[in-house]
């Protein structure tokens, strides 16, 4: 992925999973009615801080708050940036 952005410090960019269409049964969800994802990849990473090394690297698959990040928008696509301490776990 050649995105022209290079988090800082201990801040990651996070692709969201795009949010479920239909339920295992077969309904199908409406926009409105569609949960904010709280799953994604991560693109990029920055260096870390000299007191915490990054533990997430790119191409992880993370769990992160509802409403945690900054959405971005580049290149038509939809991005978070947040902090490493709001991911919640590595899947």
């Amino acid at each position: 992925m050649s995105l022209n952005i290079k988090p800082l410090a201990d801040r990651v960019l996070i692709e969201p999973v795009e949010a479920e269409t239909k339920t295992a049964s077969g309904i199908i969800i409406p926009d409105n009615a569609k949960e904010k994802p709280q799953k994604g990849k991560v693109v990029a990473v920055g260096k870390g801080t000299k007191d915490e090394p990054m533990t997430v690297k790119s191409g992880d698959t993370v769990l992160y708050g509802k409403y945690s990040g900054t959405e971005l928008k580049l290149e038509g696509k939809d991005y978070l940036i947040m902090r490493e301490s709001d991911i919640l776990a590595i899947v």
